[in-house]
Parts: structure tokens; sequence; C-alpha cells
């Protein structure tokens, strides 16, 4: 079966074709006028920055399409994201303009997601946001490795949550509409248009993300106790998006699985010892 291609409307297009008028930027390119508009405020340089990475912004907007929200509103608020990220941005601490902005980005497109949802009582707690954002990609990788049958214990574990939790939030899920739905107004709203925007502010949302980045800082400090093993371990079992299995990382090093998970576990500890002020301050 041939899956079916999403619809692009005429104003995503028309957007699409704009913004490819704008050329990227190589490291020099861009160093030179992250460097220009962090020592003298240019303008220009900021405005050259942005829009060479608005593409980027739109494959990003791209991965949050399934949540029934307006592309084109995704992509606005990933701008936003965008805009932060190069008014913060230090390029002399090494790396690429994306590799930072990418986190302020998906912080701005999240926000606007679990706010328009949380009107529909999806919920915003820390370990809700884990369940609401995780819960498909959890499902799907399972669903690969079964040969496309949902497991419902095996995702509650991976997730770290009760059954109970996931199967509530499935529910919720599958039973809301599409925002985009018409609201039956007769006058051409959506269900979105309709609810009040209850949004937190910009300064409690760039506190969040400035927390955020300070906890992503002390991570990667922490990482840098770790031996190559250890840091391995840790990066592709729990930092990356698609985790490899104790089996894989035991045939990469040539070792036992059990050896693997000692690894990983005495990683961890570490990682929890330098990160304990953190939490203890809290």
């Amino acid at each position: 079966m041939t899956a079916s291609l999403p619809v692009v409307s005429d104003s995503m297009n028309l957007y699409l074709t704009e913004i490819k008028r704008f050329p990227l930027l190589s490291p020099e390119e861009e160093y030179r006028y992250a460097v220009k508009f962090y020592e003298e405020k240019d303008l220009e340089s900021a405005h050259t920055l942005i829009t060479a990475n608005l593409r980027f912004v739109v494959k990003i907007a791209g991965e949050y399409r399934d949540y029934g929200l307006k592309m084109l509103d995704l992509i606005q608020e990933g701008n936003v994201g965008l805009m932060m990220a190069v008014k913060k941005f230090n390029p002399y601490k090494g790396f690429r303009l994306i590799s930072y902005a990418v986190w302020w980005i998906r912080a701005y497109i999240q926000n606007y997601i679990l706010s328009a949802w949380s009107l529909l009582k999806i919920g915003t707690t820390q370990a809700q946001r884990k369940l609401f954002f995780k819960m498909n990609q959890a499902k799907k990788a399972i669903a690969n490795m079964t040969g496309g049958e949902e497991d419902l214990h095996a995702t509650a574990l991976s997730l770290d949550v009760k059954e109970s939790e996931l199967s509530e939030m499935s529910q919720r899920m599958l039973g809301e509409y599409s925002l985009d739905a018409d609201s039956g107004d007769g006058e051409g709203h959506t269900m979105l248009e309709s609810l009040a925007d209850d949004r937190r502010n910009q300064e409690e949302l760039l506190a969040e993300i400035q927390d955020s980045e300070q906890l992503q800082e002390e991570i990667a400090t922490a990482l840098t106790s770790l031996n190559e093993k250890e840091r391995y371990v840790i990066e592709q079992r729990v930092a990356a998006d698609t985790p490899l299995t104790l089996q894989e990382i035991a045939d990469h090093f040539a070792i036992s699985r059990e050896r693997v998970r000692q690894i990983e576990e005495g990683a961890l500890r570490k990682m929890k010892a330098l990160l304990a002020p953190r939490y203890s301050a809290a």
C-alpha cells in the first residue's frame, strides 16, 4: 500500500518558495555574520543568519505535524525560537548556530503544542510532557521490532510510566479531533480559534528555556568525566533518539551484554552524583 503524501496548502507552498530565495551559509560565512552581530549588534547580519536557517525550522516543525495544528503556525513559533537563538548565540564557543538554535526552536514549538492541547485536558506536568511527545515514537519503535504489533507493556516500560497512564494518554489523544477541524459555527472558524489563549508569557518561557539550556551544559560537562566506553554507552543508550540495544553495544566493543549493563549503571551513577547539587538545591 502506498503511503499518502501530506497535503500542502497554497499558502504553505508560497512560504516554501519564498524561503528558498535565501541562500544557505557556509560555516565561515555564518561565523563572520554571527561575530558581527555579537560584537556590533548589526541587524542585517542577524537577518541573514535568520533567513539562512528558515528551511531548518520547517524541517523541525514537520516532526510535529501529527499533533493536529497548522504547519504554518508551528513554523511561526519555531521562527520565534530561531530569532531568540540568534539573539543569544555566542559564536566564540566553537559550534554551529543551528546546533544551538535547535533547542530554542523545539522549545517554542513544543510550548505552543502543549498550550493548545492542555486546554483540552492533556496535562502539562513534566511526566505528562514526556509521555505526550514520546508516546507515538516509542509505539512505532516497538511495533517495528515486533512486526507491527502494538505492545502496551513494552511501551510503558520504555517510557518508565505505568500502563494505566499510557492507556489514559492514548485514549485522550484518540478521543480528540483535529484542532484544525471546523467548529460548526457557520463562520469557517476552527476549534483552535474558539479556545482562549492562556499560554505562558515570554518571560516564563524564556526562564524555562534558559534553565533547560543550563541543564544541557551541566550534562555535557558531566559527560566529560566519563571514560570513552561510558560516554559511548550513555550517548547511545540514554541520549539517542533511537537507542542501541545492549547487544548492539556489546558487539561494538566485543564484550558481553552484562558488561555493557554494568558500564551503563556505573556511568549513570557518576552522572547523578555530578548533577546532584542541581536537584538538592531545587
